[in-house]
């Protein structure tokens, strides 16, 4: 399998809290992965580092082969990375289809961005919301819009900072098969997820974080199996 991201001997520190220590990590292009660990585990900060949004104190970070360590946001962007925060970074009082044409106007003019707009409208369900406002949607349906925002500009590595966050079981199995459809398109996908279920729905592979570590890799079989990720992060088997 080729390799689409490579992170080697990360670290980052905020005064004295540490939010990622040498952390060694690689994903293969086409995989569906996610990452768990509990509250202050490192995972947003992980993201954040991936993104460009914080500057590693060391280490480098390899996506497609290239060195992007000190590239900055809309560079990394540019190259094919895109993301979604678990608050939705919608506009609210913009309408669906304003939204979409604002995170798809620096890629795409004329019949591209309309084709893309109705392509994504379709996706993700919101044609007939096409001119509500945004901040009208429902919860599930907002988180849908930013999905859609960022999976608009094609991109190859799609990062999801717990998607489902505040969505219903109903909402969260849609959410697994819209991840499911954009994998088999090619966009390997990377998420941020608490909820166990919807990590045995869409994930080939698990890595956990502990206090700014990789704790544990696996299988979902593997993970949960794993009594030392019982103990910090689903509870241990005596409670």
């Amino acid at each position: 399998m080729t390799r689409i991201l490579e992170v080697s001997k990360l670290n980052k520190s905020f005064g004295g809290v540490h939010v990622a220590r040498d952390i060694d990590f690689a994903l293969d292009a086409g995989a569906m992965h996610c990452l768990i660990g509990p509250n202050g585990a490192g995972k947003s900060s992980f993201f954040r580092l991936l993104l460009g949004e914080h500057a590693p104190d060391s280490g480098q970070i390899m996506f497609n082969g290239e060195d992007i360590t000190k590239l900055r946001s809309f560079q990394r962007i540019r190259r094919g990375i895109s993301v979604k925060f678990q608050v939705p970074g919608i506009f609210k009082a913009l309408s669906v289809r304003q939204n979409l044409e604002i995170a798809f106007q620096h890629h795409l003019h004329g019949t591209s961005l309309s084709q893309t707009v109705a392509h994504v409208l379709d996706f993700t369900s919101l044609t007939r919301e096409v001119s509500t406002a945004a901040g009208v949607l429902s919860h599930g349906q907002q988180q849908w819009l930013e999905i859609g925002m960022a999976v608009g500009v094609e991109p190859s590595l799609l990062l999801l900072d717990e998607p489902t966050a505040g969505m219903s079981p109903d909402e969260t199995q849609k959410t697994g098969e819209m991840l499911h459809e954009l994998n088999s398109r090619g966009i390997t996908i990377l998420a941020v997820e608490h909820d166990m279920a919807f990590v045995q729905q869409i994930a080939n592979g698990v890595t956990v974080l502990h206090m700014g570590a990789i704790f544990a890799k696996g299988s979902i079989a593997e993970i949960t199996e794993n009594s030392g990720v019982q103990e910090i992060y689903l509870g241990s088997a005596d409670e």
